[in-house]
């Protein structure tokens, strides 16, 4: 089958190198808004060609991963693909892009988010195995194409993904907990320590903890602002809750109540066990 890629970042870019062996992969092709993006991609070796919009309009698969507003807006302008043709979108909010969809190309729609990433961004980023072994959340599948549902399905398997299924309301409350917020606590760090200490004491005191807590405020500031807006009432939520956590702790240092400290640190160190 022949696949196109719109958006050639991190991972449209890291898609393309993982899908590129794959037998009934025949071409991969490239589009994207950003021209030294397009370059990149095409003298990395991401894709095959670079094309039109057009062009990208007529490949059996689409893979849509760009920002959230992207998604909804570009989704308008493909009412007119064949009947076969799956469009897939990596988008990390779900409601807003499911309820967008037009009706003439809601069976050719599947909803995914591959939980997976890094804090880089653009085609130099694209790591091949970037998917393997990670999680895809596929929303509201009962709603896509038995043929598009299948196609996904196939791919995802081929990538050795773990998949997923909830509606996409579930999925973006839980991912404003779980990846949006943490996000959103990591550039308030960042932004806390540069306004605090000059450019000598970050570099000579920021161990591994804080480069841990502050490796998110990397991330594209393009692609979460647009995040968070469409998930700004979950974001919200889970941001009030972290700092109802953050004033407890608080609370007990002011109060010199240890045994209270001691308990939220060993409370919050339940949190790896699920992991092991």
């Amino acid at each position: 089958m022949n696949i196109a890629i719109v958006g050639l970042g991190l991972m449209g870019g890291s898609l393309a190198l993982s899908l590129k062996d794959k037998s009934f992969v025949k071409k991969i092709v490239g589009y994207d808004h950003n021209e030294k993006h397009k370059e990149e991609a095409l003298s990395l070796g991401l894709v095959d060609e670079i094309v039109n919009f057009d062009a990208v309009k007529k490949c059996d698969v689409i893979f849509l991963a760009i920002p959230v507003d992207g998604v909804i807006a570009t989704l308008k302008e493909m009412r007119d693909v064949k009947s076969e043709c799956t469009i897939i979108d990596l988008g990390s909010t779900k409601s807003k892009i499911v309820t967008s969809v037009p009706k003439e190309i809601r069976k050719n729609f599947v909803a995914a988010h591959p939980m997976t990433g890094t804090e880089n961004f653009g085609p130099a980023a694209a790591i091949k195995g970037l998917y393997e072994d990670k999680v895809v959340v596929l929303c509201n599948l009962e709603e896509s194409g038995e043929h598009q549902a299948n196609i996904a399905k196939k791919i995802f398997k081929s990538l050795k993904m773990k998949k997923t299924f909830m509606r996409a309301d579930e999925h973006d409350r839980h991912a404003a907990f779980i990846s949006h917020m943490p996000h959103a606590v990591s550039y308030s760090i960042a932004n806390a320590v540069m306004k605090q200490e000059n450019k000598h004491n970050i570099l000579a005191l920021a161990a591994g903890g804080y480069r841990s807590m502050s490796r998110l405020a990397k991330s594209s500031p393009d692609m979460w602002e647009d995040i968070f807006r469409q998930n700004k009432t979950n974001l919200l939520e889970a941001i009030t809750v972290f700092q109802e956590e953050l004033a407890q702790l608080k609370t007990a240092i002011e109060n010199d109540d240890w045994e209270r400290v001691h308990k939220e640190m060993a409370d919050g160190n339940k949190l790896h066990d699920i992991f092991t």
